[in-house]
């Protein structure tokens, strides 16, 4: 999961960052509203945190601003201001969660762990596809019960596709998850992750989960769900290899 942080505060950016690294997110951070809304126009969040007053702008500008631009990004704001108005304000104006300074650490991941799943409509961290099951907070997935051991990599791109499953995901979408637009490999290394995850599902006699979108992408398909492809478009034939 890829979290933007915004605090002009250096202490506090390291609080956050220490904390949700801790919790396997991805972090990238700025100390500006400006710099905040460019990152969040040209890349894909998962979450974004933002202190209420930064050097540039306070953070009802900013969220007025990203949901105008139809930048739809969970929010959470984190401030020593518990005022009512102020975070009666904040949450009006699109915030999906006001946290007061000094918080507890267990409860903000807790936090952002719930906000993330409300999100994306899940009711609990346990995911299922088939026989995998995938678990948002521990990071633990296993097949049939029994754990599927799995590289850092290796677990950021299925925990994609699991959570879009039915979706066609490109291999930029991919690599913007993976490395966030900072020294991104060539694009082949998708294909290269891709192959060693079907390697590891088949070795428990699972070959079908993720089929390849010639010219498109990759899918994860839930063949036990009555859904319709989350496409956009016709899908052209799809190839369970690559």
């Amino acid at each position: 999961m890829r979290v933007l942080i915004a605090e002009s505060d250096l202490s506090s950016a390291n609080q956050l960052t220490k904390l949700l690294s801790n919790a396997s997110y991805t972090t990238e951070r700025t100390s500006t509203g400006e710099e905040a809304m460019d990152m969040l126009r040209h890349y894909d969040y998962d979450l974004f945190i933002t202190e209420l007053n930064l050097t540039d702008m306070d953070a009802a500008d900013l969220i007025r601003m990203a949901r105008r631009s139809q930048i739809n990004v969970p929010i959470i704001v984190v401030s020593a201001v518990g005022r009512r108005p102020v975070k009666t304000k904040i949450l009006n104006l699109g915030a999906d969660d006001y946290v007061v300074k000094p918080f507890d650490p267990e409860e903000l991941v807790a936090r952002c762990q719930a906000i993330m799943r409300r999100t994306r409509g899940f009711a609990d961290s346990l995911l299922r596809v088939g026989p995998l099951e995938l678990n948002l907070e521990s990071r633990i997935v296993s097949i049939h019960g029994k754990p599927l051991h799995l590289t850092g990599k290796e677990y950021a791109i299925l925990e994609l596709l699991v959570i879009r499953k039915n979706t066609v995901l490109t291999k930029d979408t991919f690599l913007n998850h993976l490395y966030g637009g900072i020294d991104e490999p060539e694009m082949k290394i998708i294909d290269v992750f891709i192959c060693k995850l079907r390697r590891k599902l088949q070795t428990y006699d699972v070959d079908n989960l993720i089929s390849t979108v010639w010219g498109r992408g990759y899918i994860m398909r839930d063949v036990t769900e009555n859904t319709s492809t989350n496409t956009n478009a016709s899908i052209p034939a799809l190839q369970p290899h690559s």
